[in-house]
C-alpha cells in the first residue's frame, strides 16, 4: 500500500494537470506556497489537514479527492498500516479509512486528539454533511455561519449531524484522549 504522502502526490499532480493549472497558478489559488506544492507533488512534503483543504479549495475539488486510492472490488484497511494526517498544532490525528471515490461518494476518517487538542476545518464544498460518533473523550463541536456560531458538547455515544459547507472547529474537552469518527458526505439535499 502506498503511503499517505504518495498518494497525495499523485493525485495532487493528477487533479492540478485535468483543471489545466500550473504549480503558481494553484499556489495563487489555494495560497499555498509554490515551494510547498512542489515538495507534496514530489512526495516529499508532510501536508497538514489545512494545507491540503486549502489545495482542495483552491482546486474546487472535494477534500477527499487528494486522498482516494485506486478502486478495487473490496478494501481493506488495517489502522496500524495507516499514516494519519497531522493537525497544524499537533496533538491531532486524522487517519483517512476510506476517502471518497468515483464509486463511493462519501468518506469516512478515524479521528484522535490529545486533551486540549483542537483544529478548525475550512467550509467544504457546498452540500457537504458530517455525521459524528464520540468513542472517547468529550468534543466540543463549533459551526460558524458568518457573525453566528453555534457550539455543540458531544460526550462518549453521542452523535451529530451537520451541514459542513460553514467554517467548523473541534476541541477536546477532556482529560482523555478524544476519539470519534467522521463520515463526510456531499448531499444533493441541502438543511
Amino acid at each position: 500500500m502506498d503511503s499517505i504522502h504518495e498518494i497525495v502526490a499523485k493525485n495532487l499532480r493528477k487533479l492540478r494537470l485535468e483543471k489545466g493549472l500550473s504549480q503558481e497558478e494553484l499556489a495563487r489559488l489555494s495560497g499555498v506556497s509554490k515551494s510547498m506544492l512542489v515538495q507534496i507533488e514530489r512526495g516529499m512534503g508532510n501536508p497538514s489537514l489545512s494545507t491540503m483543504q486549502k489545495l482542495a479549495g483552491g482546486m474546487q475539488i472535494p477534500f477527499d479527492a487528494l486522498l482516494a486510492r485506486p478502486s478495487s472490488p473490496y478494501q481493506l484497511v488495517k489502522f496500524s498500516q495507516l499514516e494519519p494526517i497531522l493537525g497544524d498544532q499537533g496533538g491531532v490525528k486524522n487517519y483517512a479509512l476510506f476517502p471518497e471515490d468515483e464509486n463511493r461518494h462519501f468518506s469516512t476518517y478515524w479521528v484522535e486528539a490529545e486533551p486540549g487538542g483542537s483544529w478548525q476545518a475550512e467550509p467544504h464544498m457546498r452540500g457537504t454533511v458530517e455525521l459524528i460518533t464520540v468513542f472517547g473523550g468529550a468534543l466540543e463541536l463549533s459551526l460558524h455561519h458568518g457573525e453566528e456560531s453555534r457550539t455543540f458538547r458531544l460526550n462518549r455515544g453521542d452523535s451529530i449531524c451537520f451541514q459542513a459547507d460553514v467554517v467548523h472547529s473541534y476541541r477536546n474537552l477532556s482529560d482523555e484522549p478524544l476519539i470519534f469518527h467522521n463520515i463526510l458526505h456531499i448531499s444533493r439535499k441541502l438543511f
